[in-house]
């Protein structure tokens, strides 16, 4: 376990504005109220594009998250992740067991990389294009990964081999009992309006605990 990550109990925050000096990109929610514990949502961009995490968040929310882009290093691995983490927790109200990770592309397989190695770290963890790493052996700790809740956005347009590879990881999904949302779109957006309105959703059911299935844009 992460122990930088550790549910540890904090004194209560003072009412102050955000005062933000990191090196990673913050996204504070309209309204923010220092004294409410936040979820937090971690985006894994695709390298090889760029992205606007305002542009992003409005089509997510608004309201609901605060958000983080972790500064890149190619050479660190995932430490600028977890230091990203750290340090939006100790400038910010975050809720402990909300943090979420949101990757695009290459970010998605990168986040589900990440969060099958350590999924006491997170509530949930969300591919939008990315393939799930299927030899990677991510199921090393079976149990705690069965209830990670993971969803991954895929397009109606992808190639026949990543039609292929969805099967596969559906199958072993399946096989292992962990828990894989999918959804397929029309397009080829991995950030279009409908496929983050979905995601805003997806998470907010589990942080509500809403049972009542989410009506969804996703193309049957």
């Amino acid at each position: 376990m992460h122990d930088r990550l550790s549910h540890r109990t904090r004194p209560a925050r003072v009412a102050e504005p955000l005062d933000w000096t990191g090196p990673d990109a913050l996204f504070t929610p309209q309204g923010y109220e220092p004294g409410y514990d936040y979820p937090l949502v971690v985006w894994l961009p695709e390298p090889t594009r760029p992205f606007d995490l305002g542009r992003a968040m409005r089509r997510l929310s608004l309201r609901n998250f605060l958000a983080i882009v972790p500064a890149s290093d190619p050479h660190a691995g995932d430490e600028p992740l977890w230091d990203a983490i750290e340090r939006i927790r100790d400038r910010a109200s975050v809720h402990p067991r909300r943090i979420y990770l949101v990757g695009q592309g290459a970010g998605g397989s990168e986040a589900f990389r990440i969060a099958c190695r350590h999924p006491e770290a997170f509530a949930g963890v969300v591919s939008l294009g990315g393939e799930f790493p299927l030899d990677d052996g991510l199921f090393a700790r079976l149990a705690e990964v069965r209830r990670l809740p993971m969803l991954l956005c895929r397009h109606r347009t992808d190639a026949a081999d990543a039609a292929r590879d969805t099967d596969r990881t559906l199958r072993v999904f399946h096989a292992a009992g962990a828990m894989l949302a999918l959804r397929i779109y029309p397009g080829s957006n991995d950030l279009s309006k409908a496929i983050l309105a979905d995601v805003n959703r997806w998470i907010m059911e589990d942080v509500c605990g809403t049972a009542a299935p989410v009506p969804s844009t996703a193309a049957p």
